[in-house]
């Protein structure tokens, strides 16, 4: 061997303390097989969203489901649930469940299932990147589109296929590195306002993301790859608020759509009805969507979607050392409105903005 292949342990990987591989995709998607029609639905599902971007779908599109997932069996009672819901306003809404697998940690904590699904800090990847695909592969299988936050520039390429719409959050929102994932991404993509509330940072990543990039990534093998990309022409806003205060009120959603037309981008506006919106108070969210319907009845064009964190039960909890204390269908992240106040809220929410949506209907 040649002293240059020989790597100085005194300068290399000095804070590294183990590295461990992992299974490529291909070899995930070998492991969990997902019949054809799942794939044809997703694609329809994005094509549904695409429509409702373009105005070709006179609906709103509404993403709807736990802060993140950690119970399998809770995210699929959930889904069955919100699929019988999605059936009765299937006229005004195309509800899209939430199914969050990373979480963006302000400083530590629990970073999501794919990281840690034991909820015990063992970094099972691997279990983790199964069961995610083996739940989205469930929620599709009952009928509803998926959503989910791409955070790791990595995991799309093991789950990025089963996804019907992707978030850039608001810690991300910025980076350079998920502007040019996103560029890639094959679902429309939606840009959280930074988490000061301004617009700037968001708008920036708007045009990023609509043009081809170049960047590395791994491929379907594992290997690492140069990507190009064709750009994504379906990235659109998202108002979560910010430090500042909440943005959805009337006066925000003038000022974002002119930001958005001066910089020379389409008027797509979805509220994110937690967050910095909702003051971090989950019983905050039904106001807000209510207010954000009232705009939509008195001729609001540009307001294409609504995002609400919901479980089966309300609040949150912190994760217990003994895990058998988890309390069934409750967050473990931001606390969350109960399936009760999510019925009611999107019943009253497809009901109300019904008569204005179908008058937004092409001709």
């Amino acid at each position: 061997m040649r002293k240059s292949e020989v790597s100085n342990p005194q300068i290399h990987n000095v804070n590294v303390a183990d590295q461990r591989v992992l299974m490529s995709p291909a070899e995930l998607r070998e492991q969990v097989d997902i019949p054809a029609s799942l794939f044809e639905f997703v694609a329809e599902s994005r094509a549904t969203i695409e429509r409702i971007i373009d105005r070709r779908d006179h609906r709103l599109f509404v993403v709807v489901g736990p802060c993140s997932v950690h119970d399998v069996a809770a995210a699929i009672d959930y889904a069955k649930r919100l699929k019988n819901l999605a059936d009765k306003v299937s006229d005004s809404l195309y509800l899209v469940m939430r199914v969050y697998f990373e979480k963006p940690r302000t400083t530590v904590g629990w970073k999501g299932l794919i990281n840690d699904p034991m909820l015990n800090d063992s970094f099972e990847v691997e279990s983790g990147l199964r069961i995610g695909r083996e739940l989205l592969r469930e929620i599709l299988d009952i009928g509803l589109p998926t959503a989910t936050e791409a955070l790791d520039p990595i995991t799309p390429q093991y789950l990025q296929d089963l996804i019907s719409w992707s978030a850039i959050g608001a810690r991300t929102t910025e980076s350079q590195t998920h502007r040019e994932m996103a560029s890639g991404l094959s679902s429309s993509v939606g840009f959280k306002n930074g988490t000061d509330g301004g617009l700037g940072v968001a708008i920036n990543a708007l045009q990023s993301v609509a043009h081809p990039h170049r960047f590395l990534g791994i491929n379907s093998e594992g290997k690492v790859s140069v990507f190009e990309t064709r750009g994504n022409r379906y990235g659109h806003m998202v108002l979560r608020g910010g430090s500042n205060g909440p943005n959805y009120a009337q006066e925000h959603i003038a000022h974002c759509e002119t930001a958005l037309e001066q910089a020379d981008l389409s008027a797509n506006i979805m509220v994110d009805c937690s967050h910095a919106n909702s003051d971090k108070n989950p019983e905050l969210q039904p106001a807000v969507a209510q207010d954000v319907a009232q705009q939509i009845i008195d001729g609001n064009t540009s307001i294409i979607g609504l995002m609400l964190e919901s479980n089966l039960e309300a609040g949150s909890q912190k994760i217990p050392a003994d895990l058998s204390q988890l309390r069934y269908g409750v967050s473990i992240t931001d606390g969350c409105i109960d399936w009760n106040t999510t019925e009611a809220l999107i019943t009253d929410l497809a009901g109300r903005v019904a008569p204005a949506l179908k008058a937004r209907a092409p001709q």
